[in-house]
């Protein structure tokens, strides 16, 4: 159970407006606003920000 709680497992959308996700975990305690990321986006074919979405 501590698990869920702890560490939820969040979406990273794709802010270029492809519509391309990430699925990873997070830290609640570490993080606890939304977390952006700076990762590959190959329907862009470029690196650009993904947000957390709820």
């Amino acid at each position: 159970m501590a698990r869920n709680e702890l560490r939820p497992v969040i979406r990273l959308r794709s802010t270029a407006g492809t519509g391309f996700t990430y699925v990873t975990r997070k830290n609640r305690r570490n993080d606890p606003d939304r977390m952006t990321l700076r990762k590959y986006d190959p329907v862009a074919g470029c690196h650009v920000d993904f947000r957390e979405e709820r």
